[in-house]
């Protein structure tokens, strides 16, 4: 068996009768958003008349909150502030356009729904930004909920993203699956023990999201609907 498919095939389906929530990363797992992610970020150092990394780096960056990722970088808090307020800017006027919808994706999400499984997008994007997204998606009609970041940043990392999540949607983790393309997402998800499933057509990658503890990889949107039962 190829080392691929040995980790595509690593869960078995659930039973039939019982159909499950599952979560959805946004960012490199429902839409490729790197170009107006990468711009916002480039035009917060352009503001702050600091050097930007190169848009290569930048990849890194889709995933993390944007304070965790600034914060090295001025070693300041007011300047992190500053910072992401300057990325707001551009995404809310520009960036949030700036994105495209995998392949499949969309077909692969109705198909889940139309199983009986309840969807909702679990993102360290700011919560407001993620719902303006969702609602202009053609399939965005399918997510019953959109859990995202604080603006003040004090919800953002997987874990309380998560938690947050089985809380608004009266869950237990064991009804849960977290779907996403970064380590941030498998973390988020075994901190408090739900099933989950790295997808490879974003940001992360193979190594990094076994290196996390995937419970399996889909190297593709359809491969989901075999993963989960």
């Amino acid at each position: 068996m190829m080392e691929q498919d040995r980790w595509v095939t690593a869960v078995s389906p659930h039973p039939a009768e019982a159909r499950d929530t599952l979560f959805f990363d946004l960012d490199g797992t429902l839409i490729d958003s790197q170009v107006g992610i990468t711009r916002c970020i480039t035009h917060a150092f352009e503001r702050m008349q600091h050097p930007a990394p190169p848009v290569e780096a930048l990849r890194g960056w889709i995933g993390p909150s944007l304070r965790t990722s600034f914060a090295p970088l001025f070693n300041d808090a007011a300047k992190v502030e500053q910072a992401v307020a300057y990325y707001c800017e551009r995404f809310e006027t520009e960036g949030w356009q700036e994105h495209a919808v995998f392949d499949d994706i969309e077909q692969v999400v109705r198909a889940l729904q139309a199983r009986g499984h309840r969807l909702a997008v679990v993102t360290a994007k700011n919560e407001a930004h993620a719902r303006r997204i969702i609602e202009h998606l053609p399939f965005g009609a399918c997510f019953d909920e959109v859990i995202g970041a604080t603006a003040d940043g004090s919800r953002s990392s997987k874990p309380q993203l998560v938690a947050e999540a089985l809380s608004r949607l009266s869950l237990q983790p064991g009804q849960c699956w977290m779907i996403g393309d970064r380590r941030m997402d498998i973390e988020g998800a075994r901190h408090h023990g739900l099933r989950n499933i790295g997808v490879l057509w974003g940001f992360g990658g193979a190594e990094e999201l076994r290196e996390a503890g995937a419970d399996a990889l889909a190297a593709t949107p359809t491969e989901l609907l075999t993963l989960i039962g």
